[in-house]
């Protein structure tokens, strides 16, 4: 029986939308630096590389076979990009595992990327029947993150305490030097803009840290903070994730393929699961998905040793915890998007390598990733590390 191995990970840092190291850099620019790394740090010949999925929700055409041309890879490595909203990412990941496991091929990249600067977040028309049927199903996230927070009574107090530990984990994990593996450095331009006078200028900027987080955060600050959409509501600029830029990719070999080679993987891809929910609870799509992908690996929740479970809102991402008994300490150890940031197609693969480098320094065996996704899903993926 195959097996789809993942011996290498590397992504960009991570920068603010419009304002960060990124607002000048395109999608494709973005994924290839980080494919190219990915597939240097497999030592793989990139001429064998058949194949590269990426997940990506802001952009247009197939970034996936643009970002393997700038990668360096030839025009016999094919590209395909998969659009699951949040989940894109791991969707891309589990489908290149798919591909290694199920059709032979022996080395395929999984990634992702989304720069909000450029596209800020997709769009589309609405259909009138869709719209007649489920009139929710175009619900802005902010807006079902406020409707989980009231229908589940989460205080606006529970949700920023959460947010101030994501700070604290992240800015923790980022002083202890736990993100220095996996960030490779990207030099480009970034624009910048005079307050007076609105006159554009670039200059040379290197990425080569996240730069969303904000490590002096505080109870009170979070507390002073308006709710985005008015009175009564719960989402504000602290208890969410950021509009971010970045890009990830790791590299997946059929396991004997690395064998041979003398190579030793991170983990390995062990399945995936997705489920739908009410598009206007959005955000609780994981605790449908998570016990779906459970189930058919006769696992439980105890016997998961690193959970990450994306923090698109503090709202949803409490329920999602604490509706699944999933002890904290196992839980997004090292800060979530709250802090480090949601490029939408790139998540999926930045928590997938981000858990199994970190499994390996807590010797951990199983992880989940999970998020939930834009229409009313959740999507969960099963890793074992090495």
């Amino acid at each position: 029986m195959r097996e789809a191995v993942i011996v290498s990970y590397a992504r960009t840092g991570l920068a603010k939308a419009a304002r960060g190291g990124f607002n000048n850099t395109s999608n494709m620019t973005m994924l290839g630096a980080a494919v190219e790394q990915a597939v240097k740090r497999s030592k793989a010949d990139p001429s064998e590389v058949e194949d590269v999925v990426a997940g990506c929700v802001a952009a247009s055409g197939n970034v996936a076979r643009a970002a393997a041309l700038l990668a360096g890879l030839p025009v016999t490595t094919s590209g395909s990009t998969v659009n699951r909203a949040c989940s894109s990412g791991l969707n891309a990941i589990a489908n290149a595992a798919r591909y290694v496991m199920d059709d032979g091929a022996d080395i395929v990249v999984g990634c992702g990327v989304d720069s909000i600067t450029y596209q800020g977040g997709g769009g589309g028309g609405r259909e009138p029947k869709l719209a007649e049927l489920y009139p929710d199903f175009w619900m802005p996230m902010i807006d079902t993150a406020d409707v989980v927070a009231a229908r589940y009574k989460l205080s606006r107090e529970y949700q920023d305490q959460y947010s101030l530990e994501s700070q604290r984990r992240m800015a923790s994990a980022q002083q202890a030097g736990k993100f220095k593996d996996e960030i490779i450095s990207v030099k480009t331009q970034m624009k910048k803009v005079d307050k007076e006078t609105k006159a554009e200028s670039f200059v040379d900027y290197t990425v080569d840290r996240d730069e969303c987080n904000r490590p002096d955060t505080t109870l009170e600050g979070l507390a002073k903070l308006e709710p985005v959409k008015g009175p009564g509501k719960f989402v504000t600029a602290g208890n969410a994730s950021q509009l971010s830029d970045g890009a990830a990719a790791v590299v997946i070999m059929e396991a004997k393929t690395a064998e041979r080679r003398g190579l030793q993987p991170l983990g390995a891809f062990k399945g995936w699961a997705i489920a739908g929910c009410e598009p206007d609870e959005m955000g609780i799509g994981p605790v449908f998905a998570v016990p779906r992908l459970l189930k058919r690996h006769d696992l439980t929740v105890d016997d998961i040793d690193l959970w990450e479970l994306n923090e698109a809102f503090a709202s949803q991402c409490l329920y999602c915890r604490d509706t699944l008994h999933i002890d904290p300490e196992k839980y997004n150890v090292n800060g979530g998007s709250i802090a480090i940031g949601h490029p939408f197609g790139m998540t999926g693969a930045r928590l997938t390598g981000h858990a199994l480098l970190e499994g390996k320094r807590r010797k951990a065996k199983t992880a989940v990733v999970s998020m939930c996704i834009g229409g009313g899903m959740g999507a969960a993926g099963l890793f074992e590390i090495y």
